[in-house]
């Protein structure tokens, strides 16, 4: 488990609501984020796990509270931009480029995004393709490949741009169930290697094993946070004591 007594969080949620017109999607959410540390994100569908990780990125605008990244407030400005090109983020959904090889899109960021050279680009997509367990597979075209090797090189993907976080959107949920393995594989390497992540997963084993902390998530509030043994075995919340009986048992 990671050192979490740093006084400066990399990544800092404040009073952090969300709305969809009428719908309020998150309201007052809370948390801090240290460096180096593993959050995973959990609770029922429809809870505003995905939502509070896509504000964190941008991808949705929040509405009202402050999101603070390695210093940085997270709004429109150019130094937030900038600081976003050290989020990375792996979707449900691979969305990689289906006319291009699996080298190609890993290559294609840094290139275009941080003025790569092609052939340091091209070193560094291979090495991280290696990372996530699948080198020979770099001059492949994505339609040729199974939904678990697409997701892994969606990962490969998003560490090109050489994050100091990532995020990850239920990044198995779309696959199935004997490719399951393979993606939580890789994440584990990058949690190992001292990776900060933030998971959104339904992979309950996978957060007992990584997890530094576990949040629970309903009706677009955090529940409750806790670490992994705490979380599982002496749930606080009456909330959190329901959703985990019911996995429990399914």
């Amino acid at each position: 488990m990671s050192n979490t007594s740093s006084s400066t969080p990399l990544l800092s949620i404040e009073g952090m609501h969300k709305w969809f017109g009428g719908f309020h999607a998150l309201s007052d959410c809370n948390l801090q984020v240290q460096s180096g540390e593993k959050i995973v994100i959990c609770g029922p569908s429809g809870s505003g796990k995905s939502t509070l990780i896509r504000c964190v990125n941008r991808i949705e605008r929040h509405d009202g509270g402050c999101i603070a990244f390695s210093g940085v407030t997270l709004d429109d400005s150019r130094a937030a931009v900038e600081a976003r090109k050290s989020i990375g983020m792996v979707f449900q959904q691979f969305n990689l480029f289906p006319h291009l090889t699996v080298l190609d899109n890993v290559m294609l960021a840094p290139v275009l995004v941080k003025s790569v050279s092609p052939a340091a680009a091209r070193d560094q997509a291979m090495a991280l393709l290696a990372r996530v367990h699948i080198a020979e597979q770099a001059h492949k075209y994505p339609g040729q490949m199974s939904g678990g090797q697409q997701q892994r090189v969606a990962i490969a993907r998003a560490l090109a741009m050489q994050p100091q976080l990532m995020l990850f959107d239920e990044p198995t949920s779309a696959l199935d169930p004997e490719m399951v393995g393979e993606v939580l594989d890789a994440m584990l390497t990058l949690a190992r290697e001292g990776m900060t992540m933030i998971v959104v997963t339904h992979e309950m084993g996978f957060a007992r094993q990584v997890a530094d902390r576990v949040v629970f998530m309903e009706a677009g509030k955090i529940i409750e946070v806790q670490p992994p043994e705490l979380f599982f075995d002496k749930p606080q919340s009456e909330r959190t004591q329901a959703f985990l009986g019911k996995i429990r048992t399914h």
